[in-house]
């Protein structure tokens, strides 16, 4: 994308016109690794026991908020999209896709870098935003993207980001 362009326009790519662009706004928040924690019944000290199953736990409390987030700005942005395909309604995408991920991230008050070289890992951000875009069916699986096309994390505000913290995400056919 180019670095001046509004963040919501198509970018200038040989990708042509994207199946569907969904703004989401938020905080991002990245996928990370699980917490384990084992489940027991029977009460406390020597009656307890292991029930062979654990619970699964977010280590980042920012994620559901954030799948939320893309979840519902995808919903959204699916009606519009389906009509320009000509489509009655929206259908999952099946077929090999190209995504774009443009991250808005918030900028601390004594931040002084040009660009968000910290955490959060725009791996971990495509990661939780390609997961919330699976389960508001957006695409069939994330297994279907094939390529990146031009992913960046930027600062709220800055030339090609958003005004505020967010994403543009957009979804392309494979060539």
């Amino acid at each position: 994308m180019l670095a001046d362009a509004h963040p919501t326009a198509a970018p200038t790519s040989d990708l042509g016109h994207p199946l569907i662009t969904i703004v989401a706004y938020g905080t991002p928040g990245p996928q990370g690794s699980k917490k384990a924690h084992p489940i027991y019944r029977g009460g406390r000290g020597s009656e307890r026991v292991f029930t062979g199953r654990v619970a699964m736990e977010e280590s980042s409390a920012k994620v559901k908020p954030w799948r939320d987030a893309v979840a519902a700005a995808a919903v959204e942005a699916m009606a519009p999209a389906a009509a320009a395909l000509d489509l009655p309604r929206w259908r999952p995408l099946d077929e090999a896709l190209v995504a774009q991920f443009v991250f808005s991230l918030p900028r601390g008050s004594s931040v002084k870098r040009p660009q968000p070289t910290v955490y959060p890992d725009l791996s971990k951000l495509v990661r939780s935003s390609e997961d919330a875009l699976t389960a508001a069916k957006v695409w069939a699986d994330d297994a279907r993207v094939v390529g990146y096309h031009d992913c960046h994390k930027r600062y709220a505000g800055d030339p090609g980001a958003l005004p505020e913290p967010g994403a543009v995400i957009r979804v392309w056919r494979a060539p």
